[in-house]
């Protein structure tokens, strides 16, 4: 199934509450929530105070992606604050098995992130146990960046893989994705988009609705 997962990131967190309500009026299934450290990435963002307000404003998908060393050490804290799905970063884990085990005994969604340069083989031996896996189309900790074009040859790797070994695993989608680039990025195997500025810039509600009627016409194909 297609769906769309804002990125808050890209929100004026001044009328954040407001502006997630608008994004549950135009049907948009996730919220995407990145967490980062100004250690892994370069910048920092917000953490579990703020999950846990914004819990309040919504029923959709808490999609929670750890741009954080140690991730592990967070896990139970963004579970506490509503997390239904929780993305950590194959470079940022020693013991990348036993992290998704830590995910799924919270009875929650476990992604897995590869930066635009990682190979899709550091996932290869997990990936029956992995339910989504998050393909960064911009190098992670900063909004606005234009997709890189050759992540877009990972993510039909990606989709490949997954294929190959028989699973129905989601493969979703960051950075750079716009009204102008979705129908490309879904042809390439991807059915989770993440997208920040081109929804959050102008008529929040409009620009959600438009990702929206594209996703479903490519499942309708």
């Amino acid at each position: 199934m297609n769906c769309l997962s804002p990125s808050i990131l890209a929100a004026d967190f001044a009328k954040l509450g407001e502006q997630i309500q608008m994004l549950d009026r135009a049907g948009a299934q996730y919220l995407h929530i990145d967490v980062m450290d100004g250690v892994f990435v370069p910048d920092i963002s917000f953490g579990m105070p703020v999950v846990k307000s914004i819990r309040r404003c919504t029923e959709r998908i808490f999609d929670v992606h750890l741009m954080v060393t140690n991730p592990d050490h967070y896990i139970d804290a963004f579970y506490d604050c509503g997390a239904d799905l929780i993305t950590v970063h194959a470079e940022a884990v020693q013991h990348l098995d036993a992290t998704i085990d830590k995910i799924h005994e919270k009875g929650i969604i476990a992604g897995v992130a590869l930066s635009p340069a990682t190979p899709i083989e550091r996932i290869e031996w997990v990936l029956p146990k992995t339910d989504m896996v998050l393909i960064m189309t911009v190098n992670p900790g900063y909004g606005g960046q234009k997709l890189i074009p050759y992540t877009l040859d990972k993510v039909r790797a990606v989709r490949e893989l997954i294929q190959k070994k028989g699973l129905k695993t989601d493969i979703e989608v960051d950075g750079g994705i716009t009204l102008e680039n979705v129908r490309e990025v879904l042809a390439a195997g991807a059915n989770i988009i993440v997208s920040g500025s081109s929804v959050f810039d102008g008529d929040i509600q409009e620009n959600a609705e438009a990702f929206l009627r594209i996703l479903s016409e490519d499942e309708r194909g």
